[in-house]
């Protein structure tokens, strides 16, 4: 009999594979490589890891009913970034990106993690009809569930990718 991997299971996977790349990417980088810009108008490794973590945070919390682990595990507080509450650092100014900051990779990683955490509980617990249902009315079409996974799911991997350049351009800067 052939196993047949799931909608949900292939989704699994894929995020996943987004927790993998960002202990990649910021394992074993000080506060200086991690919130080094390349120049006044670009991201920083912290900056594009935190922004990430908090798209996925609030996407899944908005397309499951739940609370964003950003808010309900004091991880905004942990930041201390002077944000908005709500702020997933869409539409950043170069002042706001610069208002990112962290102290270590474990405060990234320990953020990324937990929303992690919370995503995989709501992935697994996915029928594949789930993924038909509608969650965002204000495009046209409609956005189901299935969609915005994809959606945040892609975000994600650009993301956690162009983390990914920045820290080799530092390393080869530094060499």
């Amino acid at each position: 009999m052939v196993d047949v991997m799931h909608a949900k299971d292939i989704l699994i996977d894929g995020y996943g594979r987004i927790q993998e790349e960002v202990h990649a990417v910021v394992d074993g980088l000080g506060p200086d490589d991690l919130n080094t810009r390349p120049a006044p108008d670009a991201n920083s490794i912290a900056w594009l890891v935190w922004h990430l973590a908090r798209v996925q945070d609030d996407h899944v919390a908005d397309a499951f009913g739940l609370d964003q682990v950003w808010l309900a595990q004091d991880w905004e507080k942990r930041f201390g970034l002077g944000l908005p509450r709500h702020d997933i650092g869409y539409g950043h100014s170069a002042a706001k990106v610069a208002k990112v900051r962290v102290d270590s990779a474990e405060l990234l990683t320990g953020y990324y993690d937990a929303v992690h955490e919370q995503t995989l509980g709501v992935l697994r617990e996915l029928a594949a009809k789930d993924l038909e249902r509608i969650v965002d009315e204000r495009w046209d079409p409609p956005v189901s569930l299935g969609v915005r996974l994809v959606s945040v799911l892609s975000d994600d991997l650009q993301h956690v990718g162009q983390a990914a350049y920045l820290r080799g351009l530092l390393q080869s800067a530094a060499a």
